[in-house]
């Protein structure tokens, strides 16, 4: 389990900002959010001000019922003050549920949206992106950091329309009633504003604190659970446990940082709201024992002061809730607004519009060219994942219809690295990947990568049946292309041995098959999707010898029409290849047929030796076993002499 450090692969998505103040600009672009559901929204401020108007009333209520009983006594009615307490207690709870109810769906709407954003984007951005950014980096940005900015974003909401709608509507009701009193508690409120700046920037600073470890852990976590096996086979668990404690640590110290400061301003909220109502009470009682004020305006006036403050503390309390979704918000539209490294030009993404709005989408590709693909040629393509270590150099290779490119080479030489540049999965640093004479940087990206196959060493299943998994190369193939697919890599037996056949489910990450079967499974995938390049990187490399040998013959008919690119380190496997590429350090050191390379007696002639003669001396038993007679006698093979 890796001890995670955000300078390493946030790549300044993490870092705290010189600013520390709240950015109108963003919050605005997250209520944007909102807008699709103008009728929730209407009800929701209909609803939060009908509350604030109730809430307003029972010191108003209160107030007349005093005057009422100090003028009439025992005569007062009061069976009509019950009726109006009991009829604004009725709206009161209607408007409650009205806007407890439409909050909750804004919030599940916004939170959908969201999600759906930022993984619609997720789906669109280059390899590049994932190379320093482990699966809980994103993870925490699509559940806890969303999950706090949607809270803000209609519980916040909501608070604010009532909150504000409470204190106009309570300070009109005490400029009318008594001016001066009135001026007496909204004397307060400058000194709640100076202190609210002042914790502004401190409780942003420890918020993000708080969200950079939360990722951390999440990635940490991950990253545990993906490779328990390995940590078991290692004996890490305890390594593993310190870790995690460190990262928890640094997490509870963060928390602790933030929640302090939340409950020391929330406080400071509560006594200036306690200040405000012994003043009124101070100044309001002396005006009343002199007849200056009523008993109900001054009763009315205790009440108006100590819940004027009431939105205030809320809103204190959301205030330090709006720091962390600030946190969290930049943290999310950072991922909804990252921009892929490779995309289409402006010129190729305009073509593709044309081309969707015409008839004739069967014969031409997205942005205009030819749909068979009939030549790929790398001219002088260089290519380096940072800028002070090349991978590949000056790399000259043409590929055509109907051939076969084998590469080969040692661990690191850039096998996987040039199939990618061929996929366009990467761009070359320098050079051009032409497709029929044309740079593919001026050709559609989904038009390009939808006439790909690519078989990988390490197959991915997704979680489903073993028919959906294949069906996932081409969604529109009925079953029969299915098992026709399967049938042409030799996986139809070992599906047809399973419970359920081609409708048993894989388990999560495929872990009911074995990585073999996973491999054949993906070959069957890249086949039923017809790729006019396919690109297999170690497709045979977990699978069985009868399988691998199943999968050979097969292979003719599988590449017959196809520009296709294998890598392979079991060198017998491409000996039909119509040329082999051998690269070392990055460069092509030999090209040919393998009887040229064999007879030039250069890396790959001796490469080739060498597996050959570890092959022989491995299986060397079972061939002594298959060499002898009946008798037992050993069959001598007469000596080239």
């Amino acid at each position: 389990m890796d001890n995670y450090d955000d300078e390493n692969y946030d790549d300044g998505f993490d870092e705290v900002r010189s600013s520390a103040t709240m950015q109108i600009s963003l919050w605005r672009r997250l209520f944007t959010f909102t807008l699709p559901y103008k009728a929730e929204l209407w009800v929701m401020v209909v609803a939060g001000s009908v509350t604030a108007l109730m809430e307003m009333a029972y010191p108003l209520i209160t107030k007349w019922l005093i005057d009422d009983v100090d003028a009439n006594g025992q005569e007062a009615d009061l069976f009509f003050w019950a009726m109006v307490y009991l009829g604004t207690c009725f709206l009161m709870a209607v408007s409650i549920g009205s806007f407890i109810w439409m909050t909750s769906r804004i919030r599940v709407y916004a939170s959908y949206d969201i999600r759906k954003a930022a993984f619609a984007n997720l789906q669109n951005l280059s390899f590049s992106f994932f190379d320093y950014r482990p699966v809980g980096w994103l993870m925490a940005r699509m559940t806890s950091d969303c999950e706090r900015l949607t809270n803000i974003l209609a519980w916040g909401l909501l608070d604010l329309i009532w909150g504000s709608a409470v204190m106009l509507g309570m300070t009109v009701a005490m400029l009318v009633m008594n001016w001066k009193l009135a001026l007496l508690v909204l004397a307060i409120v400058p000194f709640l504003t100076w202190v609210s700046i002042k914790f502004q920037r401190t409780i942003l600073g420890s918020a993000r604190a708080v969200r950079r470890t939360n990722s951390r852990i999440t990635g940490a976590y991950t990253q545990g659970v993906m490779g328990v096996l390995t940590s078991k086979t290692f004996s890490r668990e305890a390594p593993n446990a310190s870790e995690f404690r460190h990262l928890t640590g640094d997490m509870y110290i963060a928390s602790v940082r933030n929640l302090t400061l939340s409950a020391i301003y929330i406080p400071i909220i509560l006594i200036m709201s306690s200040l405000a109502v012994g003043l009124t009470l101070a100044v309001g009682g002396s005006d009343m024992l002199v007849g200056i004020v009523e008993a109900g305006t001054l009763v009315a006036f205790m009440m108006f002061a100590r819940h004027f403050f009431d939105p205030v503390e809320v809103m204190g309390y959301w205030f330090a809730e709006m720091q962390m979704a600030q946190a969290s918000a930049e943290r999310v539209l950072s991922l909804i607004d990252a921009e892929p490294e490779i995309k289409d030009s402006d010129s190729v993404s305009n073509a593709v519009r044309i081309h969707r709005s015409t008839p004739q989408r069967e014969t031409r590709a997205a942005d205009g060219g030819p749909v068979d693909i009939h030549e790929v040629e790398l001219v002088n393509v260089n290519f380096a994942y940072s800028a002070t270590v090349p991978v590949l150099r000056d790399i000259n290779l043409t590929a055509r219809k109907g051939e076969t490119i084998a590469i080969v080479g040692p661990t690191g030489s850039g096998k996987s690295t040039l199939v990618n540049l061929v996929c366009r999965f990467y761009q070359p640093t320098s050079g051009q990947v032409r497709i029929d004479g044309i740079d593919y940087r001026n050709r559609s990206l989904r038009w390009l990568q939808s006439n790909l196959g690519v078989v990988l060493q390490n197959a991915h299943v997704f979680r489903g049946t073993v028919l959906e998994n294949i069906r996932y190369g081409r969604l529109t193939a009925s079953d029969s292309d299915v098992i026709q697919a399967a049938e042409t890599v030799g996986a139809h037996e070992f599906i047809n041995a399973l419970e359920h056949g081609y409708r048993t489910d894989v388990g999560e990450d495929g872990d009911m098959l074995s990585a073999g079967q996973k491999q054949l499974v993906s070959f069957a995938r890249a086949i039923l999707a017809d790729p006019q390049i396919l690109v297999m990187d170690e497709a045979t490399s977990s699978v069985d010898t009868v399988t691998e040998a199943k999968i050979q013959r097969s292979l003719g008919q599988v590449l017959s029409g196809r520009i296709s690119f294998v890598i392979a380190h079991r060198l017998s496997t491409i000996r039909n290849a119509d040329r082999i590429v051998v690269l070392i350090d990055g460069q092509i050191s030999e090209i040919g047929d393998h009887a040229e390379l064999i007879a030039r007696g250069g890396h790959y002639a001796n490469l080739y030796y060498q597996q050959s003669l570890q092959e022989a001396t491995r299986d060397w038993p079972s061939n002594r076993a298959n060499d002898q007679t009946e008798d037992g006698e050993d069959l001598v093979e007469p000596s080239p002499a």
